[in-house]
């Protein structure tokens, strides 16, 4: 196998912004483009190959093609033709709605899907961007409802400024939501299932108010998720890994390079996923299979891969987001 990229599955939102196109350098005239599907197993959703001998097949094609020599053995146990990541870029324009996740157990029970924790991290912010993740005080399932119908809901979440490399985990159960002015990177579960909360009394292209998920939401929170900064702090160092994220889910480490590096899978039963957040590099396998991948760009290399040698354009450095499961 060698290194695989997708079509991007651009997404028009009431809240979409006009910095996924230009980011992504895309000879594309659509607005108020909200998200990049980058990698997706979603339903209706597929991502297709967009290089290679496989070109034109979808992800989901591609796993039941090549299976373990893909995913890996474990991987390929645990979740079968079912792809478990999902890669996105988000840019808010406006505000997203506030909105929670189920988990595993609450999602397989209600929509027979996985559940979704993801993590964020930001690419650009506006000035005054903010991010919400979590409670900045306990509240009970009853306070939650009353505070919601009286809107004052937002006064018991935590709102953080943010700036570019600021990290957020967000597991299942945690109310948040993604501010105006921020773009991020988003790594999740592979669900598109989201219970909103508020959205700010918000109207549709149609004029319809769009739906909550008030009641359904009340057994996905976690109400106990109180905390001071929700914020991932990590050590900000240059050419080698730095890992951010470390759960069930998918594990995620940031390499800010200006030289070469080799990473050596020869261990790892896992694809890989590169999502190149700024600059541009080159990719080297074990097999010599080589690809180029720019800010705004991600690639899937599948788990047969031994090794990978990374060099930054010349003269120049890169920053890249690396997740595996």
């Amino acid at each position: 196998m060698y290194p695989l990229k997708f079509e991007p599955i651009l997404k028009q939102t009431l809240w979409g912004g006009d910095k996924i196109i230009a980011f992504k350098q895309l000879n594309e005239t659509l607005s108020g483009v909200g998200e990049s599907w980058e990698i997706s197993a979603v339903e209706n959703n597929e991502s297709v190959v967009a290089n290679g001998p496989d070109k034109g097949l979808t992800l989901p094609e591609m796993v039941g093609k090549y299976r373990q020599e893909l995913v890996g053995e474990v991987n390929y146990s645990r979740f079968g033709t079912k792809f478990p990541l999902l890669i996105k870029f988000i840019d808010a324009r406006l505000d997203l709605s506030i909105q929670v996740h189920p988990g595993d157990e609450l999602a397989r029970k209600r929509h027979n899907s996985f559940g979704k924790n993801e993590m964020w991290y930001v690419v650009s912010a506006d000035k005054g961007a903010k991010l919400i993740s979590g409670f900045s005080e306990q509240i009970t399932p009853k306070e939650y409802k009353e505070r919601v119908y009286n809107g004052t809901f937002a006064e018991v979440l935590q709102t953080c400024d943010v700036k570019p490399g600021d990290v957020f985990y967000v597991p299942a159960g945690r109310v948040h939501g993604i501010g105006a002015g921020a773009f991020v990177a988003e790594i999740q579960q592979t669900s598109d299932i989201t219970y909103r909360i508020f959205d700010y009394n918000r109207k549709d292209k149609e004029g319809k108010s769009r739906e909550l998920h008030t009641t359904q939401a009340t057994e996905a929170i976690n109400f106990t998720d109180v905390q001071d900064d929700f914020r991932t702090e990590y050590d900000h160092l240059e050419n080698e890994p730095v890992e951010l994220v470390a759960s069930p889910y998918f594990t995620t480490s940031l390499y800010d390079m200006t030289e070469e590096i080799t990473c050596d899978y020869s261990e790892l039963d896992s694809f890989v996923i590169f999502i190149c957040v700024e600059g541009a590099c080159r990719l080297t396998d074990d097999s010599q299979n080589e690809i180029t991948l720019r800010a705004g760009e991600t690639v899937l290399l599948p788990a047969s891969t031994q090794e990978v040698t990374i060099v930054p354009e010349e003269g120049g450095s890169v920053k890249l987001l690396e997740t595996y499961v």
